[in-house]
């Protein structure tokens, strides 16, 4: 029996997502069946290697994955063009429905060579300020509909459990409460006021449910967390993990996507009460239900049966015997799109294959139809003159100073000070020399973190428009302050501050998962090497975790946790120097050592930990 807490009851979507209900219906009675799955299908652009696929199939959805850039380039007109093009051939189809089109515009239109890339939500956290929240997931709206793209599969509303994780920084805090504010403010941004507007993206809320409290895998190494398993029970799944859901769906969340992972040893993507009668029917959800990446094909393992559905192939190696069951089995779960890679005409005619031996129900195809369509109506893209193509006006505003100076603010707001002996910091007037040490002193992609440009991100310059914390101390000493840089702390004599950034380099999920979180001894190094010559030393973390920090926390005189801020790396200068106050507080527990990792599952705290879930410093 289902454990109903009274925060997850009546939480129905707005009104506005069945107005056109009759309209649907109509359409849906025009449309064959082999339209229908169309509807249901999203490739993702790199695997359609025929565009006429996209008229004939009548696809209803595509997506630019992490790394599926246009081949004409990544600049933002190859991005309009790009989209138009593929828009145009589905209004060829012979109903003339449009695509969705999906992107992973998680922290800024972060696939695109000079858009504004924000914090991640990790960073965000610290804020505590919803309405900055808002402000920068409505500018990264106005970016994505400058080149025509309509959806993006943020935010995650995630209860990272587990620092390990390579999604951590993915996550807005350990806390429940935290995670459901933030990420409803970052759904009323996206979506706007009014969802059919020129400057509103649909948002997707996810993963659903569980991927932030998986389960360690023995033996280690990349993956050791990711697309696990989430062994609780039901009352504490839904007391930490469902907590985003029930008020992203009021704020009306039109797509909610289920996690790669498994909830005790039943994967989310395959799972009907979950999907089925916790969100769909027991939380209203009236939008679409969307797969991650090639999700169902994890359903069933070739070993497997068709009298064990159930079971699970974490690798997700199929035949296609077993994917025709991992199909049924998504479907009938409540799965209403399903996104894939070079599959997707196997998956349209299997599908159809399922209809037609009675194993699919047509009233499952019918109402997961419904839903996308409803999606479509509110979105405006079913008008008379659809809301489809890339925004001149918008174009106009990509990348701009007024956007990034939201970007710096957030940057500065989500900096945590976490120590500063002897009132170090800030320094408001800068001494004659700062040496500045550190592997990402001068490292943009490292500010950035994953999902930039690439899946993964990348090292060095790989964006324009960026600020480099080095960069921006220049900026800032002018020509009354010498700023000299050496990444292994050398040739410091003569300064009168040292500043070392230390930190990780990028990484998404899968290839994050880490089981030691200690500084490399480079970075540690550096620290000592400043410290040895008798410098004052601020030492500035960029993470998309807490990281251990070992000797270099009783070494630094002034610690920053700057986290991953993106492209602006002067609002980490702005809380150092005094141009902004120190405001950041920790929204996640900053563990002593890898003995104090993970969190439990039931709210308990850890013992000691060297800074806790709440703190940090100020300047008053």
């Amino acid at each position: 029996m289902a454990v109903v807490l009274s925060n997850v009851v009546n939480a129905a979507s707005p009104p506005w997502l069945t107005t056109s209900d009759d309209k649907i219906k109509a359409i849906v009675e025009k449309m064959t069946l082999a339209e229908k799955v169309g509807q249901m299908t999203q490739p993702d652009s790199g695997s359609v290697k025929d565009l006429d696929d996209i008229t004939t199939l009548s696809l209803g959805s595509m997506l630019s994955g992490g790394s599926s850039d246009p081949e004409s380039g990544n600049k933002l007109s190859d991005w309009a063009e790009f989209y138009t093009e593929r828009q145009q051939r589905a209004l060829k189809s012979r109903l003339g429905i449009p695509l969705i089109y999906g992107v992973d515009a998680v922290h800024g239109h972060s696939n695109l060579l000079g858009a504004v890339i924000f914090p991640h939500n990790i960073g965000l956290g610290c804020t505590r300020n919803p309405e900055l929240v808002e402000e920068i997931a409505r500018i990264t709206a106005r970016e994505v509909r400058a080149s025509g793209i309509q959806w993006t599969f943020a935010p995650s509303v995630a209860v990272p459990r587990d620092i390990r994780w390579g999604r951590t920084y993915e996550g807005f805090s350990e806390d429940p409460a935290l995670v459901a504010l933030l990420g409803t403010a970052a759904v009323r941004g996206l979506q706007g006021a009014d969802l059919s507007g020129e400057e509103s993206v649909a948002a997707c809320a996810k993963h659903f449910i569980g991927d932030g409290g998986t389960e360690f895998k023995p033996g280690g190494g990349e993956g050791m967390l990711d697309q696990g398993d989430v062994r609780v029970d039901e009352a504490t799944l839904r007391a930490i993990h469902l907590s985003g859901y029930p008020d992203a769906i009021k704020a009306g969340v039109v797509t909610i996507m289920p996690s790669y992972s498994s909830w005790n040893g039943v994967k989310c993507s395959g799972n009907k009460y979950l999907l089925t009668d916790v969100l769909k029917k027991e939380l209203g959800f009236e939008g679409f239900v969307i797969s991650d990446y090639n999700a169902i094909d994890q359903l069933v393992s070739p070993e497997t049966d068709d009298s064990a559905p159930e079971s699970n192939n974490a690798a997700g190696q199929v035949r296609s015997s077993d994917y025709k069951k991992c199909i049924e089995i998504s479907i009938n779960a409540g799965m209403d799109m399903v996104m894939l890679t070079d599959r997707y005409k196997e998956f349209i005619t299997l599908l159809q294959e399922l209809v037609e031996e009675g194993k699919v129900p047509m009233s499952r195809i019918d109402d997961a139809v419904t839903r996308i369509l409803r999606v479509k109506f509110a979105m405006g893209m079913m008008d008379a003159e659809p809301n489809l193509w890339p925004n001149k006006k918008l174009q106009s505003e990509f990348g701009s100073e007024a956007h990034r100076k939201v970007a710096r603010q957030a940057v500065a707001e989500s900096v945590v000070l976490l120590k500063n002996e002897n009132a170090l910091l800030p320094v408001r007037k800068l001494p004659r020399r700062i040496h500045v040490a550190g592997s990402g002193a001068d490292d943009l992609g490292m500010q950035c973190g994953g999902w930039t440009i690439g899946w993964q991100g990348d090292r060095g310059d790989l964006t324009p428009g960026g600020t480099t914390i080095l960069d921006a101390l220049k900026e800032v000493a002018g020509n009354t302050t010498e700023i000299s840089y050496t990444a292994d702390g050398s040739q410091s004599d003569g300064a009168e501050l040292g500043i070392v950034v230390v930190g990780e380099g990028p990484y998404a999920e899968m290839k994050g998962d880490r089981y030691d979180l200690a500084l490399s001894q480079e970075d540690t190094a550096a620290v000592a090497k400043l410290k040895a010559a008798g410098l004052p030393v601020v030492v500035i973390v960029l993470s998309g975790r807490p990281m251990i920090l070992g000797d270099v926390a009783d070494q630094a005189d002034a610690i920053l946790a700057a986290w991953l801020p993106g492209t602006e790396g002067a609002g980490v200068v702005d809380v150092l120097t005094g141009a902004a106050p120190a405001t950041g507080r920790l929204s996640f527990t900053w563990p002593r050592s890898m003995d104090q990792v993970p969190l439990g599952h039931s709210g308990e705290k850890i013992e000691n930990p060297l800074y806790p879930f709440g703190f940090g410093l100020s300047y008053e």
